[in-house]
């Protein structure tokens, strides 16, 4: 997505403030969501690791040279990271069309060419194409791209990519670039975008002025139907959120406020472990104290 202008990059992760004048009061809603990670990358990351050593063109001149294999190696452990970069430099520019395109057809000042040139130069022309397709084939009629929304009752905020109608029907939607398998099709969906397109639904209300900090009731939360629309170079897919599943994402998203909050309260509540020293010792602990007191003169008669 791009860059909210009241998303701020904190260590407790990406938070929201409430104008361009104020410091940042709540976590994201994807800030709230990261909660949620617990499966390990162990693996894909010493997978990244060990491809990108393998098709290094330095690796046969190395093998013989110390100072050169360590360099090798240190490049290549960097794989996995590199990786993530260039996907998210990648969701950025494709979020950036969608927004464009949505500006274009409401009539705004927008930058839909330079942002499909900028596509092209990179090799991923194919997000745009099948994109326009996909916006064709649904009739999408854009209200507003890229808006933010906060909930003051739990304490969160976010940006959501879109909200449109489409068939008539009020439509919340979520942008995710996807790579394409084996097979031509674009990858799925995480499960994950339903609780944050949930988290946008309940939002209490929505951004008019960044600068001033203004903001209204949020008229679009009233039963809309939640899009996940996964964007490839060979495809693009709508999934919708089961509606009777809704609460449930709902309920873990609240459990996962809560556990950012507590994060945050164990961080400034102290140090976690102490020292424990000795115990004193006592006269009867003491070394040789029973002894010298068996050895000590008998007193009286």
């Amino acid at each position: 997505m791009t860059e909210p202008l009241l998303a701020h990059a904190t260590e407790r992760g990406r938070m929201y403030s409430r104008s361009t004048s104020e410091p940042p009061l709540v976590p994201s809603i994807t800030t709230v969501i990261s909660q949620a990670q617990s499966s390990s990358l162990d693996g894909w990351f010493g997978y990244m690791a060990a491809s990108a050593l393998a098709q290094d063109p330095r690796l046969p001149s190395s093998l013989g040279n110390a100072s050169e294999m360590r360099a090798v190696i240190q490049d290549a452990s960097k794989a996995a990271e590199r990786y993530r970069e260039d996907a998210a430099r990648r969701g950025t520019r494709v979020h950036y069309y969608c927004e464009q395109i949505a500006l274009r057809d409401l009539g705004r000042e927008h930058q839909a060419e330079q942002a499909r040139t900028d596509l092209v130069q990179h090799g991923e022309e194919g997000f745009a194409a099948r994109f326009d397709e996909w916006w064709d084939l649904y009739q999408v009629q854009p209200i507003e791209p890229e808006i933010t929304v906060w909930n003051s009752e739990l304490g969160y905020a976010g940006t959501l990519d879109l909200v449109a109608t489409i068939g008539g029907r009020l439509c919340i939607l979520d942008f995710k670039t996807r790579a394409t398998d084996r097979d031509g099709m674009v990858k799925p969906l995480d499960e994950k975008v339903v609780m944050q397109l949930v988290a946008g639904m309940k939002a209490q209300e929505s951004l008019v002025d960044p600068v001033s900090g203004t903001w209204e009731p949020w008229q679009h939360g009233a039963d809309p139907v939640l899009l996940g629309v996964a964007v490839g170079q060979t495809e693009v897919r709508a999934l919708r959120a089961n509606p009777e599943v809704l609460k449930h994402h709902w309920y873990k998203f609240c459990a996962l406020r809560r556990i950012w909050e507590a994060g945050g309260e164990v961080a400034n509540a102290g140090r976690p472990l102490l020292v424990v020293p000795p115990p004193p010792r006592t006269q009867e602990a003491q070394p040789g104290a029973g002894h010298a007191a068996s050895a000590a003169p008998a007193q009286g008669g």
